[in-house]
C-alpha cells in the first residue's frame, strides 16, 4: 500500500458488521428506484470500491438477499443496516454511503431512477438527474 492510497471504513449502526476499503471509491450516486424507496423508506446513497480494495470483517454477520436477477443487497443480520448493493460480473461493489465513516471525503454526483422516486420529496440540489439507469454499474473512468 502506498503513502497516497485513500482508506475508509464504515459498519453497520450496531458495529457487528466493520468494512475498509484501500483504494478509490467512486462519486456517490442516489438511487430512486422502487426497490430502494422500500428497501430504505426513500431513496439509496451509493459509492464503490472495487472487489480487490474491499476487506469485509465479519462477513458471516452480512445476509444477502437477491433483489432481482444477478442482484443481491447485503445487510446486517443483527441491525439490519443495509451495507452493499453487487451486481453478478462487476468488478466492485457498491458501498451504502451512510455507513462510511466521517469524514468520508465522498460527494454526491447525479440522481437516477428518478422517474420512480417517491411523491413525498423535491431534488433540488442542481446534481444532474436521469429518468432510469445512466450506466451507473459501470466505473467511471474520469472519476466523476
Amino acid at each position: 500500500m502506498s503513502a497516497e492510497t485513500e482508506v475508509r471504513t464504515g459498519g453497520c449502526t450496531c458495529g457487528a458488521v466493520r468494512y475498509r476499503v484501500e483504494g478509490a471509491m467512486r462519486p456517490v450516486i442516489a438511487c430512486h428506484c422502487g426497490q430502494c424507496r422500500k428497501t430504505l423508506t426513500n431513496y439509496s446513497a451509493f459509492s464503490a470500491a472495487r472487489r480487490g480494495d474491499l476487506q469485509i470483517e465479519n462477513a458471516e454477520g452480512v445476509t444477502w438477499f437477491e433483489s432481482s436477477p444477478g442482484v443481491r443487497r447485503g445487510f446486517c443480520r443483527r441491525c439490519g443496516g443495509a451495507l452493499f448493493w453487487d451486481r453478478t460480473g462487476n468488478d466492485f461493489i457498491s458501498v451504502a454511503a451512510g455507513s462510511v465513516d466521517q469524514p468520508s471525503g465522498l460527494r454526491q454526483v447525479r440522481h437516477i431512477y428518478v422517474e420512480d422516486k417517491a411523491d413525498f420529496y423535491e431534488l433540488s440540489d442542481g446534481l444532474e438527474t436521469f429518468p432510469q439507469d445512466h450506466g451507473d454499474d459501470q466505473w467511471p473512468e474520469d472519476g466523476d
